[in-house]
């Protein structure tokens, strides 16, 4: 199932007589391709969820359109839209057991749409197993994890197997290693079933890690739209570059002068036909190169240790973060304790800002 989003805008009335509207989502355009995994992305607060309401229905567009593959579904109710539901918060009903809690949607529908009694039994033991949890059907939903439950919400989805999945931040309430384990098994069920889903988070990582395309908003507006890699590789600008990565990335106060980038008295690259200017630089914490002779002098505070690779803690005058992280191999020979480093630069890993609007040089 394609989806097109056409200028979709979302506004809530302020609160108060003098209360400006609130714009939640601002324009969005965007045609999401049949079978893929698209993941919104954005701090708390950016419209990702509005996104995700307006499309199953939940919330009526201020202006715009919405279509699947053909057909306006903009005034359309949520129950005839086709769409599955995930929520954060799982929303099973605790007197039912897992069986009941996943046939609940198909025990709702009508007509001719209404399955056999056998049939919704294949169609329930089918989403199951598709989500693993076939031996813990006759549980009550606190008789499971939290891992457990949320299989449960995503089989309850699936039993129809809808046209469209939205999944809004359905791992948030899951430590660490389940979110891991539970992300990898939504890629895979969106995999074998093809459906075209939708995951928001705030987590960018997940958002990666599983993701076909991103989509990253920023209060109500779209900021950037690509493949993960290539958002993370070539950011449009100061936001977008600051969101994505982990550790994030180093920023400095630097200029453009005779076509060089400086921070401080050290040139760092180059910048062709890039005026002279102020301009905030960030450099990845993948982008240092451990040199005697390096350029770019900081003052190491402390080595983290991290396996295959080590992470120098350091700091410098220009730092616009509070320390600078930078990764390089084990395999280096690099001693624990305070003194000075040198840096080269890896050119692809730098990236050069407008200092007033963050747009990317």
């Amino acid at each position: 199932m394609k989806i097109v989003l056409k200028n979709l805008t979302k506004k809530f009335p302020g609160r108060g007589r003098k209360a400006k509207d609130v714009i939640a989502v601002n324009n969005f355009d965007f045609e999401i391709p049949d079978g893929k995994l698209i993941g919104l992305l954005g701090p708390s607060g950016c419209g990702k969820s509005t996104a995700l309401n307006l499309i199953c229905g939940l919330l009526k567009p201020t202006e715009g359109k919405i279509f699947f593959d053909e057909t306006d579904v903009t005034d359309l109710p949520p129950e005839n839209r086709g769409v599955g539901m995930v929520f954060q918060n799982y929303a099973l009903y605790p007197h039912l057991t897992v069986r009941q809690n996943i046939r609940f949607p198909l025990e709702n529908l009508k007509g001719a749409e209404r399955p056999s009694k056998e049939e919704m039994e294949k169609k329930v033991l089918f989403a199951a197993k598709l989500v693993q949890i076939e031996e813990y059907m006759d549980r009550k939903p606190k008789e499971l994890s939290g891992g457990q439950q949320q299989r449960v919400a995503i089989a309850r989805a699936l039993v129809k197997m809808p046209r469209v999945l939205l999944m809004d931040e359905p791992l948030s309430n899951l430590d660490a290693r389940l979110r891991l384990q539970t992300r990898e098994e939504i890629r895979r069920i969106q995999k074998e079933t093809g459906i075209t889903t939708i995951f928001v988070t705030h987590d960018q990582d997940e958002a990666m890690s599983i993701s076909d395309m991103i989509v990253v908003m920023e209060a109500g507006v779209v900021q950037q739209i690509g493949r993960p890699q290539d958002v993370y590789d070539e950011p449009v600008n100061l936001f977008v570059a600051k969101f994505l990565g982990t550790p994030p990335i180093n920023l400095f106060r630097g200029e453009v002068r005779n076509q060089e980038i400086r921070i401080g008295d050290s040139v760092v690259g180059r910048a062709q036909g890039v005026a002279d200017q102020e301009v905030t630089v960030g450099i990845r914490p993948e982008g240092f190169l451990l040199q005697e002779d390096g350029p770019l002098a900081v003052n190491m505070t402390a080595l983290e240790v991290m396996g295959r690779d080590v992470s120098i803690v350091s700091t410098h005058k220009e730092s616009l973060n509070p320390v600078i992280r930078s990764i390089i191999s084990a395999e280096n020979n690099v001693r624990a304790g305070a003194g000075p480093v040198r840096f080269a630069v890896k050119p692809n890993k730098l990236f050069i800002f407008r200092k007033d609007t963050g747009e990317r040089l």
